[in-house]
């Protein structure tokens, strides 16, 4: 193994094993036997306490021959990757076979296939578990390392959650999240404290770090939290439509990580612990608020001014100069959040939403909805998912009525308005649509009850004493309906139906005059005659 490799894995060892990883994690990120680690963090605390002096020696030989002493020519990193589990002299059985196995591990086929392979062809006869162990160690002296991703300025952020500091509010004590959002070029963070991991959290979150930084960035780096991964999936994971629509209405993409791979983002994973334990640690907050002010504070004057130890640069100073310049343009308006449910129709054709009521069309009366809602708009769906109705937002405890959605009955004059009143009006006649006119110009708004009024004495009087009342009115000058009623009845009255004295199926009053001086006769005649 060359000692390049053999240094990256060795760094890297030493680094995870001084974040407190467990020793199968660093196994599994590194791609190494669980036991090799195990060893070298062994001898890595045994040579770091002081050798043993007695007063015939300099230094006193190590108890442990695995030790390296002062005058051991084997170094602590050719010790790491000896044989797992057995003395350094220990041969295994597939030592003789070491070529064969190596070449067939280079052709991609597994311990299993070779263990086979090497008993037929070869007369091997050691057990598969000899195989599988020997196999697993060739591959992990040979490790690949760790390949730093960096990235162009404006081109990537990544987001992770932590744990924030204890807030004590109303002699309750809680402990909110931190939402951390990096800047992968210039290491320029946000963050901030929410009490729930919702997706309104995480996009109002991700809004207000955009806002702070003044851009966007064309990629966002996310873990697979639940607020924005509906189904984690490394080639086609299942986001959440409300995070798809934010990032398209900003402009940039979200990308989730491999999953249970942290390394993916591994800029925000040190960022979330750096603002842990140096801005949080220890310390306690009477509220949100006041946390969230302490935390802006202290990425201006703390997190922003440090020297940066990967890049070596002060933060505040690279991201203005470098990737601020290089954000894409924040969009005219936040984005609209939105909500959704479903919602029966109350008898009086209306829904609820958010404590206000929304008119729907009637003949919905009764059936379920889906209702869609934001700050501004509220809109109304049936079971085909097609718009029904569409409502600007209200107080709650307001009802916001469309008369499309009324039935003709239930809509008055009023509500209709002037126009359609003077229109119907005009109906009677000319005179009495310019007498209304006349009447809705001098009186305003007091005027629409005389119009209903007016319009009821066409109902029991008839249209041409109206029209000839209404022009009298008019010359004069008199616009109250009291005297107008008067009027319109006075004329009415003089103003009779004509009666005609001859026709086919009248007769000629000398026949009814006539016929009363026959009955007269008769009833005389009958009161003369004596009774018997």
């Amino acid at each position: 193994m060359s000692n390049r490799l053999k240094m990256a894995n060795i760094h890297a060892i030493i680094g995870l094993l001084e974040q407190k990883w467990s020793y199968r994690r660093i196994a599994r990120e590194l791609g190494i036997d669980r036991e090799t680690v195990a060893r070298y963090d062994r001898l890595r605390r045994a040579q770091s306490k002081p050798a043993i002096s007695t007063p015939g020696s300099e230094l006193s030989e190590s108890p442990n021959p695995a030790i390296p002493t002062a005058g051991s020519e084997r170094s602590l990193e050719d010790l790491i990757f000896l044989p797992s589990g057995r003395p350094s002299g220990r041969s295994s059985q597939c030592d003789p076979f070491k070529d064969v196995i190596e070449s067939k591990c280079d052709a991609g086929l597994t311990s299993q296939r070779i263990w086979q392979d090497l008993r037929c062809e070869n007369g091997f006869t050691g057990s598969y578990s000899s195989v599988k162990r020997f196999v697993r160690r060739l591959g992990a002296a040979t490790p690949l390392p760790f390949r730093r991703m960096e990235c162009e300025p404006g081109q990537e952020a990544q987001v992770d959650f932590g744990s924030g500091a204890w807030v004590l509010e109303d002699g309750k004590r809680r402990r909110p999240h931190i939402l951390r959002i990096t800047l992968s070029h210039s290491r320029k963070s946000y963050s901030e404290p929410i009490w729930r991991q919702t997706t309104e959290d995480f996009i109002r979150s991700l809004e207000n770090a955009f806002r702070a930084f003044g851009g966007v960035t064309r990629t966002l780096v996310i873990d697979n939290l639940k607020a924005a991964v509906k189904n984690a999936d490394w080639f086609d994971p299942d986001i959440n439509p409300k995070v798809t629509s934010f990032a398209r209405h900003y402009g940039t993409v979200i990308l989730p990580t491999k999953p249970y791979t942290p390394r993916h983002k591994g800029k925000i994973e040190s960022g979330v612990k750096y603002v842990k334990n140096n801005a949080l640690k220890g310390r306690t907050f009477c509220s949100l608020a006041e946390q969230k002010k302490f935390l802006d504070e202290w990425e201006r004057d703390v997190a922003d001014t440090r020297i940066h130890g990967t890049t070596k640069k002060q933060v505040r100073r690279m991201f203005e100069e470098a990737e601020r310049p290089a954000l894409q343009p924040l969009p005219a308006e936040t984005f609209p959040f939105y909500y959704e449910g479903r919602r029966k129709v109350h008898s009086d054709g209306h829904v609820e939403v958010a404590k206000a009521y929304y008119s729907v069309p009637p003949e919905y009366l009764g059936r379920e909805v889906w209702v869609r809602w934001d700050s501004r708009l509220v809109r109304v769906f049936n079971n085909r998912f097609e718009q029904i109705a569409i409502h600007s937002r209200v107080k709650p405890g307001s009802f916001n009525t469309s008369l499309s959605h009324l039935d003709d009955k239930k809509i008055s004059a009023v509500e209709r308005g002037a126009e359609n009143m003077l229109r119907r009006t005009a109906i009677i006649g000319d005179e009495a649509g310019r007498w209304a006119r006349a009447m809705l110009d001098n009186r305003g708004i007091e005027g629409i009850r005389v119009l209903q009024g007016f319009m009821h004495l066409a109902k029991r009087y008839p249209a041409r004493a109206i029209n000839l009342a209404s022009k009298t009115a008019l010359k004069a000058g008199m616009f109250r309906l009291r005297p107008l009623r008067v009027l319109i009845k006075r004329v009415a009255e003089q103003d009779g139906p004509e009666f005609t004295d001859s026709h086919p199926i009248i007769r000629p009053l000398s026949e009814y005059q006539a016929l009363i001086s026959f009955k007269k006769t008769n009833e005389e005649r009958s009161e003369n005659e004596p009774t018997t």
